[in-house]
């Protein structure tokens, strides 16, 4: 069985990123769309990410395009998009599916590990995160209307 360091996955350039460089770190994992009534949260994300960074906190932002093609973009512009509009400095990995027969292994990993209401390992819509402690173990899963300020105390605990 992996567990969540086996995993792997490219950068919004195309460069591959092993999760074992983070071990150590509390990690938030989303999935964002650049076109969805949520993508204000992107300023939320870089408030969060600026005031625990130091403290070997990350975000890794998922663009996904699976619900209502919020995100159709190109990563090129799906990442000019975050940091002109958002200011977005936390890592974006490149566009990927979160559902279904292409999901990528990390996002089966990470709905097997903290399934949704009622058991459910779909992710229902954009900005469901996923927040992981030191140990690489995922601690809780957030709806996507939860506002990343209301994830604080989370972080906090972990840090």
């Amino acid at each position: 069985m992996n567990t969540f360091y086996d995993y792997k996955f490219n950068d919004i350039r195309g460069k591959e990123v092993s999760l074992k460089d983070y071990r150590g770190y509390v990690i938030l994992i989303v999935n964002t769309a650049s076109e969805c009534g949520l993508t204000p949260q992107f300023d939320g994300l870089e408030k969060l990410y600026e005031k625990y960074k130091q403290k070997k906190f990350i975000i890794i932002g998922f663009p996904c395009n699976q619900f209502q093609n919020q995100d159709p973009g190109s990563n090129q512009k799906i990442e000019e998009f975050c940091r002109t509009k958002y200011g977005v400095s936390f890592l974006m990995a490149e566009k990927i599916d979160v559902n279904g027969s292409n999901a990528h292994p990390l996002y089966e990993f990470l709905k097997s590990s903290a399934p949704g209401l009622l058991g459910s390992k779909r992710i229902k819509w954009n900005f469901t995160k996923f927040l992981i402690d030191r140990k690489g173990v995922v601690k809780k899963r957030f709806a996507p209307h939860v506002k990343p300020s209301k994830i604080s105390s989370y972080i906090e605990k972990l840090i």
